[in-house]
């Protein structure tokens, strides 16, 4: 029975991505909120829809670390939950994704849309200071920009270092950083059909500050203070 409720909830997740990208792309004139709301709606039903077919229920934990200024995500990339419960957590963001992903037909068209900063993750120096010019930008504008530091979804229990792109655009356009830690590896493993029932934890720490520190520095901060929240979460994790 769960294979049967977590393959409808795949297909549900691509029929309904396919969706709300058609309309963010119809969007494409409308001021960024308007196009950003469509996101944030369909964040709204994949959260309901994994409720209610497998019994994932969502909890927040450390809301009120959220600063008002734009600041600079960092979350533990596991799993497609994050990528989409993020949407509802924190104000008008956009991501720093890989660039294949916008040569997707339609879904790729809709991250232009929306402002993603789409790199070649092989390039080095070059990625990092692309996202911190185009990072700069969309900070300005008063976008927060959500980065997953690992570069890819990790298994579960696994880590590994954090790219430098995230800690330099916080440090340039200074800025804080909100690191983001979930158990959503519990049920829902990185490239399985399976969707097990549990309870998500997605905790937000509080804001690390930027001023007066080297970019390598805040990335072991913001390192640490995933890393250790982990532990104590998720019941895969080292």
């Amino acid at each position: 029975m769960i294979l049967i409720r977590s393959l409808v909830f795949q297909i549900y997740l691509y029929i309904s991505i396919l969706c709300a990208s058609i309309l963010v792309v119809l969007s494409f004139p409308l001021p960024y909120s308007m196009k950003f709301s469509i996101a944030r709606k369909w964040g709204v039903s994949m959260l309901w829809i994994g409720e209610k077919l497998c019994n994932i229920k969502f909890v927040v934990e450390g809301r009120e670390n959220i600063p008002l200024e734009p600041s600079v995500i960092m979350i533990k990339h596991s799993s497609v939950f994050e990528a989409y419960a993020q949407l509802i957590v924190f104000p008008e963001q956009t991501w720093v994704v890989k660039k294949e992903l916008q040569w997707i037909p339609i879904f790729g068209w809709a991250l232009h849309a929306l402002n993603a900063i789409c790199i070649n993750r092989k390039s080095g120096r070059t990625a990092v200071t692309q996202v911190i010019e185009e990072g700069k930008i969309r900070l300005k504008k008063g976008i927060w920009v959500t980065i997953f530091p690992e570069g890819t979804r990790m298994k579960p229990g696994e880590t590994k270092k954090f790219g430098i792109s995230g800690a330099a655009l916080a440090k340039a356009a200074n800025v804080n950083i909100v690191p983001v830690a979930h158990n959503a590896e519990d049920v829902w493993e990185s490239h399985s059909l399976e969707k097990k029932p549990g309870t998500v934890r997605f905790c937000i720490g509080k804001p690390i500050e930027t001023e007066g520190k080297e970019a390598k520095e805040i990335n072991f901060e913001v390192k640490r203070w995933i890393d250790s929240k982990m532990k104590l979460i998720s019941r895969s994790h080292f």
